[in-house]
């Protein structure tokens, strides 16, 4: 097994920076990919960005390249994801996400292991 946790939600302005953390425990040495997904109340789950775990393979959704940043440190076991430039259409739920599979990664379904989620909130 293995979990997740992710932390640094909250309530920022437009156009502001944030950092979530995602920590991770148990079985990790059986994922390849981990990642972020969000939903907004109303929506399905939405694919974010995605990265293996030395940093050399990531993906990104369209809607956020360039602007949001995903990392990882082994030595720590973390996950990183840096949002800047926020936007109100970026409020959600942000979910860390691991998967043991290496392709698909876009696909919700196709991650073993999901956290509890942060609630990012930026008003306009």
């Amino acid at each position: 097994q293995v979990q997740l946790a992710e932390s640094g939600g909250g309530l920022v302005q437009a156009g502001d920076s944030l950092r979530l953390s995602c920590s991770t425990s148990g079985s990790t040495f059986v994922i390849f990919y981990v990642g972020w997904f969000r939903q907004a109340p109303g929506s399905e789950r939405e694919f974010i960005a995605a990265v293996n775990w030395s940093g050399s393979s990531s993906y990104y959704a369209d809607s956020v390249k360039g602007r949001f940043t995903v990392s990882t440190d082994n030595a720590k076991q973390m996950i990183y994801l840096d949002m800047n430039k926020l936007k109100s259409e970026d409020t959600a739920v942000y979910y860390c996400a691991a998967t043991t599979y290496r392709n698909s990664l876009t696909l919700p379904a196709r991650y073993n292991y999901l956290g509890q989620g942060t609630q990012v909130t930026v008003s306009s």
